[in-house]
């Protein structure tokens, strides 16, 4: 599969659509999923152009990775999380739905299930909310 410069991701990257910022470095974006599938559910992408797993050059994965390991402790603080659910999807039949190679950052609480997946757009308020919270904690823990 050729990547898709139209796909929401990208139209993020280029600032043609809207996020609720997390983190951004020179390699990597976060914000929050706006159909989370439970509060401070964050999205790591590169600004590399990858569509999976398939296709992503290694050095950009490194970097990727890099900056889920570092966001995971501070969204599982943030949202006073029992844990942190890691997700990767590639390809459709994989459950992939946006075809921008992309890692989800899932707060896990031990009594509570996950929401499913793309069920409601979340409001805005409480996306800019846990938004905040992610970013002061990182903030805080360096």
């Amino acid at each position: 599969m050729a990547y898709d410069d139209e796909n929401i991701f990208a139209k993020i990257l280029r600032g043609e659509l809207p996020c609720h910022k997390v983190y951004e470095d020179d390699l990597t974006l976060a914000f929050m999923d706006i159909m989370p599938r439970a509060d401070g559910h964050t999205l790591v992408i590169p600004k590399a152009k990858a569509v999976n797993m398939l296709d992503v050059e290694p050095d950009d994965l490194c970097d990727l990775m890099r900056t889920v390991r570092r966001l995971a402790p501070v969204v599982k603080e943030a949202m006073e999380a029992d844990g942190i659910l890691i997700q990767q999807f590639n390809e459709a039949a994989a459950g992939q739905m946006v075809f921008h190679i992309h890692f989800h950052i899932l707060p896990r609480w031990e009594d509570q299930k996950l929401r499913p997946h793309r069920a409601e757009m979340e409001d805005a308020d409480v996306l800019a909310a846990n938004a905040e919270k992610i970013r002061a904690k990182l903030e805080e823990m360096g």
